[in-house]
C-alpha cells in the first residue's frame, strides 16, 4: 500500500491545549512525582509552565528543562483532576517529541533507541526472537550465573533491565486464521489485541481472556497484520513512529468487520482509543482512525457491561486492586474492574490506599528513570503490604511486570494477576463443583 498523504503535525505542543491550565494546583496531590519530590517542577502545573516559557522563548529548552520533562511517568492522574480539562498526555506528548527532535545522545544510547523503536516494534518477528532469546537466557541457567557472579552489579543499565524482565513463561499461540468460537451459537463478535509483549510475558493473560469471552458468548477474531500499538513510541517521542502502527493496526482490525476491538493491556487501549487524535490530520487516515478508536474497549470495560454470566465457582482469596494509570485516569474506567472481582464467589476486595498512584511502570520509565521508578514502586508496595493480600490485580502488562518485582524485592507472599484471570480461574471452578 503506498505511503498515507499526511500532513505532519507540529513537533510542539499545540497554544490551545498549553493555555488551559489556570494554576489551581488541584492536580498536585494527584500527581505521584511531585508527591515523591514537592518541587513544583516536577508537577504538571511547573511541567506546564515550563512548556509555556519554552514556546514563548522566555526559557531555552535545556537539559535541565528537559530533565524536569522526562521525570514525569505520564500517568494522567492531572488530567482526571483537573478542572480546565488540560489534556496533558497529548501535551506531553508533544513535548517528549519537541525534546527528541533536538536531544543529543551517545552513540550506544542513539543506536538502542533506534534499534528498539524503529525496527524491532514495529517487527512482530524480531520481538518473537527477542522474546525467545530472553526465555533461554532465563532458564539456561545463564541469569542466575550472572546474577550469582556479581557481572551485572558492574552494568547498571544491565543490571536494570535484567531486574524489570518479566519471566518469560509459555507463549501464547495467536489463532490469526480462523476465529475462536464459543460452544453454543455466538451472540457477539469481537476482536482481539495481541500485542507486542503480552503473548510473550503474559500469554496466560490472553489465554484467560479468550476463554472468558467465548464463556459470555464472543466469537473472538485475532487478526492477522496488527502490529504494536504505538504507544510506546508516542510515550517516548516518536510520534511518526506513532502513527505508523496506528496505520497499519487500523488496516488489520478493519478487515475483521468487528464493531467491538477488545484490549487486555490498559496502556494499549488508553492509545488505540485515542489513534483519532494521533491521525486527526492524516488525509487518508483521519475518519477511519476515528472510527477505529470508537470501537476500541477495554476487557473490563466491556465485560462488566455485557453483563457476564456471574461465574458460580469460588475463589477464596483476599485480593487488592492496583489501578492502571491508562485504564483509570485515560480511560477513566475505575469501577469495571472492581465490579467484576465483587462478582467472584469467596474472593474479598481490600483496597489499599492510594490504589490508582502510579507503580512506577510507565512503559520504559523503569529503565530511563530509575530512581523515581523505585521510589513510586516502594510506595505501591507499602500500601500493598498494609492490606496484607493473597493477590494483587491489575490491569496492563506494564504494571504486572513491575508489582512481579516489588513482590520479589520486598519478599510479599503475594501472587500478581490481571484481573481477567480471576473471572477465568472462577469459571474454571465451576466444573469442580
Amino acid at each position: 500500500m503506498p505511503e498515507s498523504p499526511t500532513i505532519k503535525l507540529p513537533i510542539a505542543p499545540a497554544e490551545a491545549d498549553l493555555y488551559r491550565c489556570v494554576q489551581c494546583g488541584l492536580c498536585l496531590p494527584a500527581c505521584p512525582t511531585y508527591v515523591e519530590t514537592k518541587l513544583e517542577t516536577a508537577s504538571p502545573r511547573g511541567r506546564l509552565a515550563l512548556m509555556k516559557a519554552v514556546s514563548e522563548g522566555r526559557v531555552l529548552l535545556t537539559p535541565r528543562v528537559q530533565e524536569h520533562q522526562e521525570m514525569c511517568v505520564q500517568c494522567r492522574a492531572c488530567e482526571a483532576a483537573c478542572p480546565s480539562s488540560v489534556p496533558f498526555g497529548r501535551v506531553m506528548e508533544a513535548t517528549r517529541a519537541q525534546i527528541e527532535a533536538g536531544k543529543r545522545r551517545s552513540l550506544v544510547t542513539s543506536l538502542a533507541r533506534g534499534l528498539a523503536f524503529r525496527v524491532v516494534l514495529r517487527r512482530p518477528a524480531l520481538i518473537h526472537a527477542i522474546a525467545l532469546g530472553l526465555k533461554l537466557y532465563q532458564r539456561s541457567g545463564l541469569q542466575w550465573l550472572l546474577r550469582q557472579t556479581g557481572i551485572l552489579s558492574a552494568l547498571p543499565l544491565l543490571r536494570r533491565m535484567d531486574a524489570q524482565a518479566p519471566t518469560m513463561r509459555k507463549t501464547w499461540g495467536t489463532p490469526y486464521r480462523k476465529a475462536l468460537e464459543p460452544k453454543g451459537k455466538a451472540t457477539r463478535q469481537v476482536a482481539l489485541l495481541s500485542g507486542c509483549i503480552m503473548p510473550y510475558a503474559f500469554g496466560r493473560v490472553h489465554e484467560a481472556t479468550a476463554r472468558v469471552l467465548l464463556r459470555n458468548g464472543c466469537s473472538v477474531a485475532v487478526p492477522n497484520g496488527q502490529v504494536c500499538c504505538g504507544a510506546l513510541h508516542a510515550h517516548s517521542g516518536d510520534l511518526e513512529g506513532a502513527r505508523d502502527l496506528a496505520r497499519k493496526n487500523i488496516d488489520a482490525f478493519g478487515k475483521t468487520g468487528v464493531e467491538t476491538i477488545i484490549v487486555n493491556s490498559a496502556g494499549c487501549g488508553a492509545a488505540m482509543k485515542e489513534y483519532g487524535d494521533l491521525l486527526k490530520n492524516d488525509l487518508q487516515y483521519s475518519e477511519r482512525s476515528a472510527a477505529f478508536s470508537a470501537k476500541v474497549q477495554d476487557v473490563n470495560q466491556y465485560l462488566a457491561a455485557i453483563p457476564i454470566v456471574p461465574p458460580m465457582g469460588t475463589v477464596d482469596r483476599r485480593v487488592t486492586y492496583q489501578d492502571s494509570c491508562h485504564l483509570a485516569h485515560a480511560q477513566r474506567i475505575k469501577d469495571a474492574p472492581r465490579s467484576l472481582l465483587r462478582s467472584i464467589r469467596g474472593l474479598r476486595l481490600v483496597e489499599m490506599e492510594h490504589a490508582d498512584m502510579c507503580c512506577g511502570a510507565g512503559g520504559a520509565y523503569s529503565i530511563s528513570q530509575p530512581e523515581m521508578s523505585v521510589r513510586l514502586l516502594d510506595t505501591k508496595m507499602h500500601a500493598a503490604a498494609e492490606v496484607e493480600p493473597d493477590i494483587i490485580a491489575t490491569a496492563n502488562p506494564g504494571c504486572m511486570i513491575q508489582l512481579e518485582a516489588g513482590v520479589r524485592q520486598n519478599g510479599l507472599n503475594a501472587r500478581v494477576v490481571h484481573v481477567v484471570e480471576l473471572l477465568d480461574e472462577a469459571y474454571e471452578a465451576e466444573t469442580k463443583l
